[in-house]
C-alpha cells in the first residue's frame, strides 16, 4: 500500500494539542504529513507562542497530491479564511472526495466549503451555529463520523479523533 499523505493546515494562534497530537501520531503511523498554510516555510505560533514552519502553501498544494486534510482550532481558523487560497484548497479537497477532518474551531474553515450539507458533524460548542447554517447537523458527540468527514469537539477527543482518521486508513 502507497503511504498516505496528510495536509494538516496552520495559521497564527492555532491550537498547539490539535497540530502536534495528530502530527505525531501520523508520523508515527507511518503516514506522510505536511504543514499547508497560507505561506511556505513561514513560522506560525500556536495561541502560546509554541512555533510550527509551513512546508508548503495552499496555492502550492495540490489536492491530488493528499489523501486527508486535517483542519485544527485555535483562532487559526479565522485567520485561514481570510486566504483566498487556503478556501481554494479546503475547497478542492471536499470536491475531491478526500478524508476531511476538523477538530474544535476547525470546522469554521470547513464553512467556506460545501463539505456540510447534509451531514453530521461535531464541533467546539461556540461554532455549532456555523456548521448547522454551513448545513451539517449538529452532533454532541465526542468524535463524529459521516462518510469523509470526520469532525471532533475539542483537545479531549484527540484520541477518539486521530483513531477515527487512522482507521479510514487500515481499511
Amino acid at each position: 500500500m502507497a503511504v498516505k499523505k496528510i495536509a494538516i493546515m496552520v495559521d497564527e494562534m492555532y491550537q498547539v494539542l490539535e497540530v502536534w497530537f495528530p502530527y505525531y501520531r501520523l508520523k508515527e503511523a507511518g503516514l506522510d504529513v505536511d504543514f499547508v498554510a497560507a505561506e511556505a516555510k513561514k513560522e506560525y505560533h500556536s495561541k502560546e507562542g509554541y512555533p510550527c514552519v509551513s512546508d508548503i502553501s495552499a496555492k502550492e498544494a495540490d489536492a491530488g497530491d493528499y489523501d486527508c486534510m486535517i483542519v485544527p482550532g485555535g483562532f487559526a481558523p479565522d485567520f485561514m479564511r481570510r486566504s483566498a487560497e487556503v478556501i481554494k484548497f479546503a475547497n478542492d479537497m471536499v470536491n475531491a472526495g478526500k478524508l476531511i477532518a476538523a477538530i474544535c474551531h476547525g470546522g469554521w474553515l470547513l464553512c467556506s466549503t460545501e463539505v456540510y450539507r447534509g451531514r453530521k458533524a461535531t464541533c467546539f460548542m461556540a461554532i455549532k451555529d456555523d456548521i448547522k447554517n454551513a448545513g451539517a447537523e449538529y452532533v454532541d458527540a465526542e468524535c463524529v463520523v459521516d462518510g469523509n468527514l470526520i469532525t471532533a469537539r475539542k483537545p479531549d477527543d484527540l484520541p477518539a479523533f486521530c483513531t477515527a482518521i487512522l482507521n479510514k486508513f487500515s481499511n
